[in-house]
């Protein structure tokens, strides 16, 4: 690779990913006068971007271990990078949220639920609990095999939450099944890199 795409990388990466999520949600935002709508935009934009990030981190080292090239070697070495990412982007997204019920609470309780409280709870604990686990002394503390379960029942479990988040509206709004193909692609892609290469699927599961 070149010293170019070598720059792009690492803590670099998550930097400039975070600040332009940053600066497009305040860009979405102002496009209403920060506004209900506004902010109503932003958080089906974080929720698309978070839904980018997260396939990209997810898929990273299937796509590695199947379609090993400078891609998707790439896109394994800055796995832990798009993962904080996506964690930033739905950090963004949870302050838009919170930045609607502040500002909509009669719109904020006919758009949400009981239900949505308690799994948007749960994947938000994962959240959290996979990106302070993202570094080498809190991975460390937590020891190799607690690690690897978190992270992928995590992994599974905010798959699945994407796959609900984004099926329920289908049904009204048929252009969303688009945002699904990217997720049923990631689990095949996981499925059959586990079945190619079954005696490392352990340590590539996370």
């Amino acid at each position: 690779m070149s010293q170019r795409q070598n720059w792009f990388e690492g803590w670099r990466l998550l930097a400039v990913l975070t600040l332009s999520l940053i600066a497009l949600s305040l860009w979405i935002a102002s496009m209403r006068q920060f506004e209900v709508e506004g902010v109503r935009m932003v958080i089906r934009f974080t929720a698309r971007s978070s839904l980018l990030l997260f396939c990209l981190a997810f898929s990273a080292a299937a796509l590695a271990r199947l379609w090993p090239n400078a891609w998707t070697r790439w896109q394994r070495r800055n796995r832990r990078y798009l993962g904080l990412s996506f964690a930033a982007s739905h950090a963004i997204h949870a302050v838009a949220i919170v930045a609607f019920a502040r500002m909509d609470p009669a719109g904020f309780a006919e758009a949400t639920s009981a239900a949505s409280y308690i799994f948007g709870g749960i994947g938000y604990a994962f959240i959290i609990a996979m990106s302070a686990t993202s570094f080498d002394r809190t991975a460390a503390l937590l020891g190799p095999q607690a690690w690897r379960v978190l992270h992928l029942v995590g992994g599974y479990y905010l798959w699945f939450q994407f796959m609900v988040s984004f099926g329920k509206r289908v049904q009204a709004m048929p252009l969303y099944g688009a945002f699904l193909i990217p997720l049923f692609a990631v689990m095949a892609l996981r499925l059959i890199a586990m079945a190619a290469h079954p005696r490392r699927r352990t340590a590539e599961a996370s």
